[in-house]
């Protein structure tokens, strides 16, 4: 199972009767267990008794009974001795539940480690708060059972490990998968069934130090990126097996997983002619025998010894014996205290290596959630967790490591997705602030040369471009420095927008430099930009790492004096000797290329200049809120009128020629095509299939094919200069066909190019996929974008669908984030952002909105977080995004 699930009633029962009751009999309390009547308003356990319908009977009532002592205890007694007898009941009664559904009492357990510390109103309100828990304890009851059930008797631990915190206890070295005792036993097992005594760890502990971690098992867990304590407690579950069904062996079918208790009967070697070592372990549950076998195992029969009762959880098979199960996961239970790890519950299965066994590193991790859960400071103020209906720090881990139950799980993620989110949301929200209170440079109000350059363009703006315009006046015209996201399909006049805006600042006296991560973008930027700026009498110069030295020096010489006000280039406009005049202007295009650092180091060449980052990828509105947090977000979302949509078609391998003769037909009419390869080289060896076939390979197959075409190759490692003949080769109609990768992604604009094909279409990205279509389309004629693959994945071909379906790069956006996740989509890091442990954007998108609504409501009220309740927060905020902080305030300081 991947998720803990909720158990269909019709499922057999995980609850195994109460050792000595009466076949037929229910040893819980007749009716529903309620609530406890709050401390002070009535004696304790009386909303208890009320709700039972009549008086509990055995253990239960005992416990009530203890917990009214120990609330109304007099001055003059010791409450030490209330305490334990309080601690005992609630043993005993937990005896009688299977592990699974043994948390609340846990938990009570735990109200009364200081209880004699107490005033005696705090006694009481803890005496109310484990009432309460026992009622819900008691409320998850499983119904009478009928004469016929002889199930076995649960003798499994009651308090500590892993959901009960600091419970004094003794945890056992399990068996075979590798004790946590006992050496550097990762992947191997451990013969030894010892006791451990408690032993004392902290977050900042290095696993090495455990008992059981050796040198060897560090180095390994290493590669995990585990070397604390603290960092295995954030080492989450990446899926469950719900091991926690019970059932009689009497009926066991043959072929299903089960988990039965039982005692040994018989443990003995089994000869073989091979010499293979089998033993053979009979259990019985008093309804039925299984026999257990394991292979080259002979520790076993140390282990399993007669009169030993053991858990065993696996697949039943039909033996020559009756039933049988090969090497089934097992547990010895020492004593009523034992509660199993590995069985007879939902079982996490972790992101593991080499050389670490899932048994050991569970074994690990169940012992260090147990040592540390609540050792972690609780982060989120109670109002907020109150608000929204959160558990709290300590029981999130203790479930999201080992959930009792499906809904326990859940709310164990729920509540650490939001933290996430949450503290993802303060730390934007913070440099968001930090930004509206650092002076910045007001642009003058439009002049005459934005009103020429309007009047100069040879269309109408389109209403978003409009409106986009106007957001990014007030932004510059204010007494702050801007930062604006400005997102639009392919297509949509973002370079227009930018024109604009390099006007204005242009017009106000300073400088615009716009960075683009190709060559190819940035020239045909410069060039687009040259166009649009020339009859406002704006210079417009090119930076490139492909610039002749000579070009280079007066380039550089202009930008410091302020010859050149605006200028477009790649990386080479961050290096050190780079300077300007005046930059009061930064634009990005194709954000998410760059990291934090590259903008930051453009930025840093100005005083707190504006910030415009640009992207022809839609981004999904929860990832943006997840990446961009600490930007302003425009949309531009129409496209000028004129534009015909492109035509998408999907063609298997067996059906090319089809694709190519459309693209002769084209050419013969006078248009231009591209055909796009997803890889540089044909492979050394020659492998690979039809669709992995080098640029250079497909453009000989044009060109044998169909002769009369003029055919261009262009790659990303072709020189600077080479690229740019071919491109302008193109561009002025000389050749017909240009077989490229994925370097024309974005930047190529030849309106007379009508067709393009895409080999090996599955191996892109749906939003790649996108970009690549939106090279055609770019003029008026209608165009063709035909996707030549054979996917075999129901991913694969989800995507090309989803491409002939639609148009709008925003619903792709959206359908590629919840088809790959948001870890393939855009990572975090280069962003300056941590990868997120448990929070998902398609899945959490409300607790995403709830945690910004959140953290912008706490800030306002505590812009630094000096409150003492805020300072744990605080901390989490610096741990886990102080260097992201630190890149961001390098932007704007």
């Amino acid at each position: 199972m991947d998720e803990p699930r909720a158990r269909d009633p019709g499922r057999a029962s995980s609850r195994p009767p109460t050792r000595g009751t009466p076949a037929g009999r229910d040893p819980r309390p007749h009716g529903d267990v309620g609530q406890a009547a709050p401390a002070g308003s009535a004696p304790a356990g009386a909303g208890v008794r009320g709700d039972l319908g009549g008086e509990p009977d055995g253990g239960w009532r005992r416990l009530i009974q203890a917990l009214q002592a120990a609330g109304d205890l007099p001055p003059a007694l010791p409450a030490d001795e209330a305490a334990a007898g309080v601690r005992r009941a609630l043993e005993a009664v937990a005896r009688t539940l299977p592990p699974a559904r043994r948390g609340p009492l846990r938990e009570a357990y735990r109200l009364f480690h200081d209880f004699a510390h107490l005033a005696p109103a705090l006694r009481k309100e803890r005496v109310a708060r484990a009432l309460a828990l026992v009622a819900d304890a008691a409320r998850h009851l499983p119904p009478a059972r009928d004469a016929g059930d002889h199930r076995p008797v649960p003798a499994a631990r009651a308090m500590g490990g892993a959901n009960g915190g600091s419970a004094p206890s003794r945890l056992a070295s399990r068996d075979g998968g590798g004790a946590v005792a006992g050496g550097d036993a990762g992947a191997g097992p451990a013969p030894g069934r010892g006791r451990v005594e408690p032993w004392s760890v902290t977050l900042t502990t290095p696993l090495g130090r455990l008992p059981g971690v050796g040198r060897r098992q560090a180095q390994r867990l290493a590669r995990l990126g585990l070397s604390t304590a603290g960092d295995l407690l954030w080492h989450l579950p990446r899926r469950y097996e719900d091991r926690s069904v019970w059932k009689p062996i009497v009926r066991l079918v043959p072929g299903e997983v089960a988990t039965v208790q039982a005692v040994v009967l018989d443990a003995q070697r089994v000869p073989t002619r091979t010499g293979r070592t089998v033993v053979r372990v009979t259990v019985s549950d008093g309804s039925g025998r299984l026999d257990a076998v394991f292979f080259n195992q002979p520790y076993r029969l140390q282990q399993l010894v007669p009169g030993r009762t053991v858990l065993l959880s696996g697949r039943v098979d039909a033996g020559y014996r009756g039933l049988q199960m090969e090497h089934p996961e097992v547990e010895v239970l020492e004593g009523a205290t034992d509660e199993p790890v590995h069985t007879a519950r939902i079982v996490p299965i972790y992101p593991a290596t080499e050389g670490v066994n899932q048994r050991w590193l569970r074994q690990l991790a169940w012992r260090v959630v147990g040592a540390l859960a609540d050792q972690v400071d609780e982060i989120l103020p109670a109002a907020v967790r109150q608000e929204l209906g959160l558990v709290d720090r300590a029981t999130a881990l203790r479930h999201i490591h080992f959930p009792p139950d499906a809904a326990a799980w859940q709310a164990a993620r729920r509540r650490l997705a939001f933290e996430e989110w949450f503290v993802m949301q303060v730390a934007l929200a913070r440099v968001r602030s930090q930004q509206q209170q650092e002076p910045g440079r007001a642009h003058r109000p439009d002049g005459p040369r934005v009103a020429r350059f309007l009047a100069s363009l040879p269309f109408e703006l389109t209403a978003a471009q409009r409106r986009v315009l106007d957001e990014i006046r007030a932004d510059m015209e204010a007494p702050r420095p801007m930062r604006r996201l400005v997102q639009g399909d392919v297509g949509s006049g973002k370079t227009v927008v930018a024109a604009w805006a390099m006007v204005k600042a242009v017009e106000s006296g300073g400088q615009a430099a716009l960075m683009a991560p190709t060559e190819i973008l940035a020239e045909q930027h410069a060039r687009r930009l040259q166009q649009l700026l020339a009859p406002v009498g704006i210079p417009v110069v090119s930076l490139v790492g492909s610039l002749p030295a000579g070009d280079r020096e007066r380039v550089l010489a202009g930008l410091a004096s302020g010859r050149w006000p605006v200028v477009v280039g790649t990386h080479a406009l961050i290096q050190d000797e780079v300077r300007f005049h005046d930059l009061s202007l930064v634009i990005i295009d194709e954000q998410h290329r760059f990291g934090v650092r590259q903008r930051a180091l453009l930025q840093g060449k100005g005083q707190v200049p504006d910030l415009l980052v640009m992207t022809a990828t839609p981004i999904p509105r929860t990832l943006a809120l997840t990446l961009y947090g600490d930007l302003d977000v425009s949309v531009i979302d129409q496209l000028p009128p004129g534009r015909r949509p492109v035509r998408t078609l999907w063609l298997r391998g067996r059906q090319r020629r089809r694709a190519y003769d459309l693209l002769a037909a084209r050419v013969a009419a006078g248009e231009q095509g591209y055909v796009v390869c997803p890889l540089v080289d044909e492979p050394a060896d020659g492998a690979g299939d039809a669709e992995q076939k080098a640029v250079t390979t497909w453009a000989e197959f044009v060109a044998r094919h169909y002769p009369k075409l003029r055919v261009g190759i262009l790659h990303g490692r072709m020189p600077g200069a080479e690229k740019e003949r071919v491109m302008a080769a193109f561009e002025r109609h000389a050749l017909d066909v240009l077989v490229a990768t994925t370097v024309i992604e974005v930047g190529v604009d030849v309106p007379n190019a009508t067709v393009m094909i895409v080999e090996g279409a599955d191996r892109f990205g749906l939003a790649q996929l996108h970009q690549l279509r939106g090279r055609v389309g770019r003029g008026t004629k209608e165009s063709l974008c035909i996707l030549v693959a054979d996917p075999a994945t129901p991913e694969g071909r989800k995507r090309l669908e989803a491409l002939c379906r639609t148009q709008s790069g925003f619903e792709i956006a959206e359908f590629d984030l919840q088809l790959r996740g948001p870890g393939d989509f855009f990572g975090t890091r280069q962003h300056g952002l941590p990868a997120l442990r448990i929070a998902d954007p398609v899945r959490d998108a409300q607790l995403l909105r709830q945690a910004r609504q959140v953290a912008r409501r706490l800030l306002e009220q505590d812009p630094d977080l000096r409150q003492p309740d805020h300072q744990a927060l605080r901390r989490e905020v610096m741990d886990r995004y102080g260097a992201f902080l630190t890149q961001a305030r390098a932007m704007w300081s």
